[in-house]
């Protein structure tokens, strides 16, 4: 049988144990991995060389400059799960809230705000949800989130987002859930894994995440889950859910989900990807 050929692409140094396991899984699975890694020097023809060779991609690393290279590889005529295209709702906080409240996905209540700090004041008067989360439209990993309990304090969080950052992306006022964080992590419209995530605080992705257990599912959630995944054409993704009460509430999808929250899954998780992947070559 020959070979699936499958480009990964990642952006460490060296080779890390996810690596390794994708590498060790590759190799069981008769498919050859082709490595773009980011971190190192890739000219343009070496990148198109590696990609001749390729049945398909997958794209394991979040950042612009993977996106940049999706886009490439994509115009290159090759199969990148996931596509570029995807980002533009999953990585885009107020597109992704436009996409929702369209299709009638529950999401906290969110603004997009001025980039005019009186203008911006009036809106947050107007939005009225104290304590309010400000977010930049684009981030990763809780970075450039952050609470505010009034005016003054979230004008003083807006212009530190603009001097940390090298330019003034917008930024959206969201209501805050008071909740655990729920990860549900899909692969093909199947939930493979679900992550309670505690971070003893209002903050509770993975790296603020203080202890993370398993939870059930409950029919509801996987229902609500099938549908974000068909709206977004999304194959491999982990969904972040708040919930009030009985009603759950997503408030982010990440298109590069961690595979580490419980070690002993991490490898069948993998190659479950693996296995996808090769079904789509």
């Amino acid at each position: 049988m020959k070979k699936v050929n499958i480009g990964y692409i990642f952006s460490s140094p060296f080779l890390t144990k996810e690596e390794k396991i994708f590498l060790r899984v590759g190799k069981k699975k008769n498919v050859n991995l082709i490595m773009f890694n980011l971190a190192k020097k890739l000219t343009k023809e070496e990148l198109e060389e590696k990609a001749k060779k390729c049945d398909i991609i997958f794209n394991n690393t979040a950042g612009y400059l993977a996106l940049e290279i999706v886009k490439m590889m994509e115009g290159l005529g090759k199969k990148v799960l996931d596509t570029s295209k995807t980002f533009y709702y999953t990585e885009d906080k107020w597109m992704f809230f436009l996409k929702c409240r369209e299709h009638g996905i529950p999401t906290p209540e969110t603004i997009l705000l001025s980039s005019n700090l009186n203008s911006a004041r009036e809106e947050l008067e107007d939005f009225a949800h104290w304590p309010v989360i400000l977010k930049r439209v684009e981030g990763e990993q809780g970075e450039f989130v952050e609470k505010a309990d009034n005016i003054p304090q979230a004008v003083k969080l807006i212009r530190d987002f603009w001097k940390k950052g090298n330019e003034r992306l917008p930024i959206i006022a969201q209501e805050l859930i008071k909740s655990l964080s729920y990860r549900v992590t899909v692969i093909d419209g199947e939930v493979v894994q679900t992550a309670l995530k505690d971070g003893h605080g209002w903050k509770a992705t993975s790296m603020y995440a203080k202890k993370v257990e398993k939870f059930e599912i409950s029919r509801k959630l996987e229902s609500l889950v099938k549908k974000i995944t068909k709206v977004c054409r999304i194959n491999i993704c982990g969904m972040d859910f708040l919930k009030k009460g009985d009603d759950w509430f997503i408030i982010d999808i990440n298109a590069e989900p961690s595979f580490e929250f419980f070690e002993d899954e991490r490898e069948k998780i993998i190659e479950k990807v693996v296995d996808f992947l090769k079904r789509s070559a």
